[in-house]
């Protein structure tokens, strides 16, 4: 039986109960609106840890100003009937005075890998993300932590963190989650309008065509992503806002494609944004 926990003090019970028996603990951070990309993480989890926690908190601290931090669903008896559906041993759902309570004020910022992708036009948002994950960390001591590659960036933000602090945890990328038309898993999805959804599908039919290009031995950076931006562009309803390519996972600056890169993609279908990726493999010569 899933076992609703709210307080800190219970979750760090539970947790030290399962450690005296000698029992490894899995962990899927979320912020609800739970869909199938999420249950993949926490099935991932179930394989193989003895424990899994899954937490549902919407983070206020890694949306910006006039971000969709109110507008974001809130479906929690849905998403606690999702958990139980996989059979999670607890749902962590604080309230917000649980994680930050009055007088708060810590940050965790890290340096290097934040300040471009997702992070360039979000300043602030790694900073909440690497702050919340910290204190779910030291709440929850998860041996493995899971997340979708869909957040590619966050997962190399975290990682970077893990290995900077000296954390205990692992990092765990799960391969990313689609529809059958080819549409990347999202809780932002539910924005869309039927048309919108339609005009997304551009997102992985361009990445298709990157990896094409990359597995036929096209190695000129520039143009592999002028062809994913004129793909993307093609479509009328599709505002741009990045199409990059750095080296995965340092997100270092690259001109041609010789080691593995991460190709990610940030575009608006009215005022609802979504990201998707691939990582390319140079052609082996």
């Amino acid at each position: 039986m899933t076992k609703v926990v709210e307080s800190v003090a219970e979750m760090r019970a539970l947790v030290t109960d399962a450690r005296k028996t000698g029992k490894s603990i899995g962990f899927v951070p979320t912020m609800g609106a739970l869909h199938e990309g999420h249950l993949v993480l926490m099935r991932e989890a179930k394989k193989i840890c003895d424990v899994v926690v899954v937490s549902i908190f919407v983070n206020p601290t890694q949306f910006g100003p006039n971000e969709d931090f109110d507008a974001y669903p809130r479906t929690w008896t849905e998403d606690l009937a999702a958990c139980r559906s996989v059979g999670v041993d607890a749902v962590f759902h604080p309230l917000a005075r649980e994680l930050y309570p009055e007088g708060w004020g810590t940050w965790v910022e890290v340096a290097g890998v934040t300040d471009k992708l997702c992070g360039k036009s979000r300043p602030t948002h790694f900073r909440g993300v690497a702050t919340v994950v910290t204190k779910l960390f030291n709440i929850v001591q998860p041996d493995k932590a899971f997340f979708g590659q869909k957040d590619a960036q966050q997962v190399i933000v975290l990682k970077k963190m893990v290995r900077d602090l000296n954390m205990f945890s692992e990092i765990v990328m799960v391969p990313i989650v689609r529809d059958a038309d080819g549409l990347a898993k999202s809780s932002r999805n539910a924005y869309l309008s039927q048309e919108q959804r339609q005009a997304a599908l551009v997102l992985s039919q361009s990445l298709c065509k990157a990896r094409e290009m990359a597995n036929s031995g096209e190695r000129d950076i520039k143009a592999i992503k002028a062809a994913v931006m004129n793909h993307i562009q093609s479509v009328s309803l599709a505002n741009v806002d990045y199409v990059e390519i750095y080296s995965f996972p340092g997100l270092a600056e690259m001109d041609i494609l010789d080691q593995d890169a991460l190709l990610a993609i940030a575009v608006r279908f009215g005022s609802t944004r979504l990201i998707d990726n691939v990582i390319l493999t140079p052609k082996s010569t």
